[in-house]
């Protein structure tokens, strides 16, 4: 499998697949990717009626145009038919919670190789988003970035703050998820997080901060599991028209330096040069990877 362009994901919102509630609504929440969750929110007692549920979910919650991904289970017992329910051609990828290693990944991908072939899908169809959640897989984050399947990574988490014996908090998580995001920038995946309170849903302000800080150190999308953050991740993970036109002159003013020889110029009160301009080309990269995807 050779990798694809990457998503244009900034936002995406996990949906409970037997809460009919959410169900009904998420179409409308404005995210670029929505989650069928099968784990977390699934009690063990309704772990099959969840999987049962995944078919008639996936059209529904796409029916504006969001992606969707499925967060499946750690163990095998409960991954396996996991990934029987949710390879099909309308899941863009699959969610890996607690994973430790490559080889636990490239298990996963032949298992899910296995249904998109026996579905008529091209292998390499489904993604993987992967969430380190113990001490023990950070050893192997580069090699976990680098499974083709691959599209996004997140470090951190309640679970990873609970074996550490941490608070979860920006504080406890910010080496780690660093780690995560050195690792899937030099694998070309998405670095999903943010460096806010991690269980806090009413707080928008505190929660914005977050994301703001999250962006400066690199992050470029985030999942949630409330609706109202949803507008919020758009907006701080996204660009305004503001700073796509700022980036669009900004390029036509080195380029214009650049094919006068100069290799860095001023700039509306600041000197720019290569390493500027290529974040400006990324922004205008993803901004018009949105338009695309209609976001």
């Amino acid at each position: 499998m050779t990798r694809r362009p990457l998503p244009a994901w900034r936002s995406l919102l996990f949906v409970p697949v037997t809460e009919e509630r959410f169900l009904a609504k998420a179409h409308t929440r404005g995210a670029d990717a929505l989650i069928l969750d099968l784990e977390d929110s699934i009690l063990p007692a309704h772990k099959e009626t969840a999987r049962q549920a995944i078919a008639a979910a996936v059209p529904r919650v796409a029916q504006n145009g969001a992606d969707v991904v499925v967060r499946i289970n750690r163990p095998l017992t409960l991954a396996v038919p996991d990934i029987a329910a949710a390879v099909q051609p309308g899941v863009a990828a699959l969610m890996i919670p607690k994973v430790m290693g490559p080889e636990h990944l490239s298990l996963l991908s032949e298992v899910v190789a296995e249904r998109e072939e026996a579905q008529g899908m091209a292998v390499g169809h489904t993604r993987f988003l992967a969430l380190i959640e113990s001490p023990a897989a950070l050893p192997h984050l580069f090699a976990i970035a680098a499974e083709p399947r691959m599209a996004g990574m997140s470090v951190g988490g309640e679970d990873m703050a609970t074996e550490l014996g941490a608070i979860p908090s920006a504080d406890s998580m910010y080496v780690f998820a660093m780690q995560g995001l050195a690792a899937a920038r030099a694998n070309g995946i998405l670095p999903m997080g943010s460096m806010g309170q991690l269980a806090k849903i009413d707080d928008l302000e505190s929660y914005r901060a977050g994301l703001k800080r999250g962006r400066a150190l690199g992050f470029t999308t985030a999942a949630c599991i409330h609706p109202a953050h949803v507008p919020i991740i758009n907006e701080e993970y996204g660009a305004s028209a503001a700073e796509i036109d700022r980036a669009r002159r900004l390029i036509a003013a080195f380029d214009q330096a650049a094919a006068a020889g100069a290799g860095a110029v001023a700039f509306e009160g600041s000197m720019i040069d290569l390493p500027v301009v290529e974040r400006a080309r990324r922004l205008l990269d993803r901004a018009v990877a949105w338009e695309k995807a209609g976001n």
